[in-house]
């Protein structure tokens, strides 16, 4: 999968992309270090993604979300010029003209982010949107988001009853925007 064991004078370099193209440099970048014969400079290439849980339909779906887009990550020795001339990469991340390597904490924690386990929800609503209540118990009623928490998927909702504001915690799920 991922070679995270990086040896002596290999790193790994962020390269920026066209949006929306970071798949298909990644599978060119591949394609040209197979046909130049570059397996021994150029170890990896991958372009870092994390599942979100988004609604599409009212039902619940599990995607691979781009952690940066436009960015993708590389494990080379000094073989930069291949990387350049790319199709579709525009160069890479850092100052000046000799890239800079990522720092090792950094690489750590991407992939940490990467490796994760449960899906983070993709929630589309904040505090202040007004919201419907789609099901349970508090169905059809209407509120102010008061607070999200989007690692558990829940939403805390102030919802008027009895002629008060009463703070409701249901599923992400449950609610619509309106």
């Amino acid at each position: 999968m991922l070679k995270q064991k990086v040896q002596a004078g290999r790193n790994w370099y962020a390269i920026h992309t066209y949006a929306g193209y970071e798949d298909a440099v990644v599978r060119n970048l591949k394609q040209r270090i197979e046909s130049l014969g570059m397996e021994n400079l150029i170890f990896d290439a991958i372009v870092p993604t994390e599942k979100k849980i988004k609604i599409v339909g009212g039902k619940r779906k599990t995607v691979e979300e781009k952690i940066y887009p436009g960015v993708d990550m590389i494990v080379t020795d000094n073989s930069w010029y291949v990387v350049r001339n790319t199709p579709r990469v525009t160069g890479f991340v850092g100052a000046g003209t000799t890239p800079v390597p990522l720092v090792k904490t950094e690489v750590d924690t991407l992939f940490e982010r990467m490796g994760m386990a449960e899906p983070k929800y993709k929630m589309d609503v904040k505090e202040g949107d007004v919201v419907r209540i789609t099901d349970g118990p508090f169905k059809e009623f209407e509120g102010t988001v008061n607070e999200v928490d989007e690692e558990r998927g829940k939403i805390k909702i102030l919802i008027s009853m009895f002629g008060r504001e009463t703070p409701v915690e249901i599923d992400y799920l449950q609610v619509k925007k309106i």
